[in-house]
């Protein structure tokens, strides 16, 4: 058995883009022939470096994030830097991998302290509910504009302290990771990423993202969050269920954990996974490669949160 945790979808941002006011464009940071040779074959052209246009005004990043179907990153950072954000910006903002995968975003760049209109008064975007995993401090966060169909269009679906984690030092590699996350929800994102980025490399989410195994574990992880009780609760009819609504010749297997008390989501999830780690029957589902996977992680009132793997195998 295992540990982990769960929450609420945050608000919709749309709502709150619409009463921004005077919203303005943000401003973008912004052959050679030898003597008695053969003419030698022209050198290849040097890869022109990729240059991020980061905008800086909230409102005009989400007009245009939704306009062009595209996910937008959110970076808040320090007017006064500490070491966290200038090694974030020193080696992640200049991977070649994060660069890459960047092209597909629409980017903006915030200050901490940075100020929306709503109702005709200023507050500080960061106490937004959709941000409060960051505690106020330099982070990123990712909000999805790309799926206009699904229930998540318009939420943040990412969220990333820059600061050191409980188990991880922060390297350009979880921004990576989280840049190449499959579509779902905050906390299945965060689930999703916290296994992906496990120093041994589980193979669980190499393969079909399930609609019906994410749904089970959405609903299981919130029936462990509701009891505050871990447990692979009602299991024998659940499988018959699930294993019912699988591909034929594909057998339902669940992993399940809690979080110590009072974690953030994203240390929460990484507790979970090193909670399946200790375990050889849970690891050994978590680091195969799954051909069907879906996972989730939702926090009860006690401040734990209770996360579920399932995957479709034919073990």
């Amino acid at each position: 058995m295992l540990r982990s945790p769960s929450m609420s979808q945050v608000p919709s941002l749309l709502a709150a883009a619409a009463l921004l006011t005077a919203a303005l464009c943000g401003g973008l940071e912004n052959v050679n022939l030898v003597a008695g040779r053969a003419a030698a074959a022209p050198p290849a052209a040097a890869a022109r470096p990729i240059k991020l246009e980061w905008m800086t005004d909230y409102g005009d990043a989400m007009k245009r994030a939704e306009l062009g179907r595209k996910m937008l990153l959110v970076y808040f950072y320090d007017k006064e830097p500490g070491e966290a954000q200038r090694r974030f910006e020193r080696e992640s903002l200049t991977d070649a991998q994060v660069l890459q995968r960047l092209q597909n975003f629409m980017v903006v760049r915030l200050p901490t302290d940075y100020e929306v209109s709503v109702g005709g008064e200023r507050s500080k975007l960061m106490e937004h509910d959709a941000f409060a995993e960051l505690n106020g401090k330099p982070g990123a966060a990712i909000i999805d504009f790309a799926h206009d169909a699904e229930d998540y269009h318009g939420y943040v679906v990412s969220i990333l302290p820059l600061s050191d984690g409980k188990y991880y030092r922060f390297t350009p590699k979880h921004l990576s990771t989280l840049l190449d996350l499959p579509p779902g929800t905050l906390t299945q994102r965060t689930m999703i990423f916290a296994v992906r980025i496990h120093p041994e490399a589980p193979q669980s989410t190499r393969g079909r993202l399930s609609s019906v195994l994410t749904g089970e574990a959405r609903e299981h992880s919130r029936h462990q969050a509701r009891i505050r009780v871990q447990g692979h609760h009602n299991w024998s009819h659940r499988f018959q269920r699930i294993t019912g609504l699988l591909p034929f010749g594909l057998r339902a297997q669940e992993v399940v954990a809690e979080s110590w008390p009072n974690e953030g989501l994203v240390d929460a999830a990484i507790d979970c996974v090193d909670s399946w780690r200790q375990s050889p029957g849970h690891w050994g589902a978590v680091v195969s490669d799954q051909p069907h996977y879906g996972y989730d992680i939702k926090r009860g009132e006690n401040g734990i949160w209770y996360a579920t793997g399932l995957f479709g195998n034919s073990e």
